[in-house]
């Protein structure tokens, strides 16, 4: 009973979140028929395939609206802020040639998977960054960075306040 109440709750959700995007498109009213049909088809699958992964470790976390208002905030401030320092950064050591590039390891602690997919996406997103692997035992971070300064940085020298932020959102 357990089983089928998380895919279906993450189906209806993956459904909302679908049906939201695709406001208005239909030809007379919010949705044309073959939306509906799609859009059911997607969530059903998506409610099998990652209902039981979501639920099973932490994801449920995310349904809080709390985390929500969040994660909006984190968007339109810190991380925006952050990308558009690094564009200008990058841009500036792409035009001087002064770039140090390599794989540096850090761990922010972050204890949650929904956590780590956060702020490995944040780093990933954020220019001068990739995220390269994610060590599931430790939590390590080895991210490609076009800066290094040092080969053991703290988290805060390679993404600033973002493992904060993660540990917010996603904890």
């Amino acid at each position: 009973m357990r089983k089928a109440a998380e895919w279906a709750t993450t189906a209806a959700f993956a459904l909302a979140v679908y049906l939201l995007l695709v406001l208005w498109t239909g030809p007379i009213g919010l949705w044309s028929s073959s939306e509906l049909i799609a859009g059911v088809v997607l969530s059903v699958l998506a409610g099998l395939l990652g209902g039981r992964l979501l639920w099973e470790r932490g994801g449920w976390r995310m349904l809080q609206p709390h985390r929500w208002v969040l994660f909006f905030f984190y968007l339109i401030g810190p991380f925006f802020l952050a990308m558009a320092r690094a564009n200008l950064d990058v841009a500036w050591r792409i035009i001087t040639g002064r770039i140090r590039p390599g794989i540096v390891r850090f761990n922010p602690g972050l204890r949650t998977d929904l956590g780590r997919t956060v702020l490995a996406n944040s780093i990933t997103l954020t220019p001068g960054t990739l995220t390269v692997d994610v060590d599931d035992d430790t939590g390590d971070f080895y991210v490609h960075w076009i800066n290094v300064k040092d080969k053991e940085p703290r988290p805060e020298d390679v993404c600033g306040s973002f493992p904060t932020w993660a540990r917010r959102i996603a904890e």
